[in-house]
């Protein structure tokens, strides 16, 4: 059994040994600012209909608060973003410009589609607990 084991083991040397080495490795460009990711990622979100809540940029982008908002400023001095406060929970959204309606629409849209599946969902099950 060991004499098999042996064999084995040295196989696996050889081989390692053998490996071509990795020459052709090519020089990255920089990776993207922690500013260029936050602005990518909200133009994205609005892009696709939603917000971004300025309360996720922190965790998400593992930031702390007080670096979040100062890019949340820049980002709002900057022109190019638009900010919304929630109607129910007082937190600040952001959009691209010129986008706050359209998003606002389509998340209205979103919570009465919503409402409706459930309604229909508890009128289902009303109905088959009656018969």
């Amino acid at each position: 059994m060991q004499r098999i084991d042996l064999k084995y083991k040295i196989k696996e040397v050889k081989m390692m040994s053998e490996r071509k080495r990795f020459r052709n490795f090519k020089k990255r460009e920089p990776s993207l600012t922690t500013e260029q990711k936050i602005e990518s990622f909200v133009k994205r979100n609005s892009q696709n209909g939603f917000f971004t809540k300025v309360s996720t940029l922190s965790y998400k982008f593992d930031v702390s608060e007080d670096t979040a908002w100062s890019i949340v400023g820049e980002l709002l001095s900057g022109g190019s973003f638009d900010s919304v406060h929630d109607e129910y929970t007082g937190e600040m959204k952001l959009c691209e410009s010129g986008k706050v309606y359209s998003i606002m629409n389509l998340e209205k849209k979103r919570k009465k589609d919503k409402y409706k599946k459930n309604n229909k969902l508890q009128d289902k099950k009303k109905t088959k607990a009656d018969s």
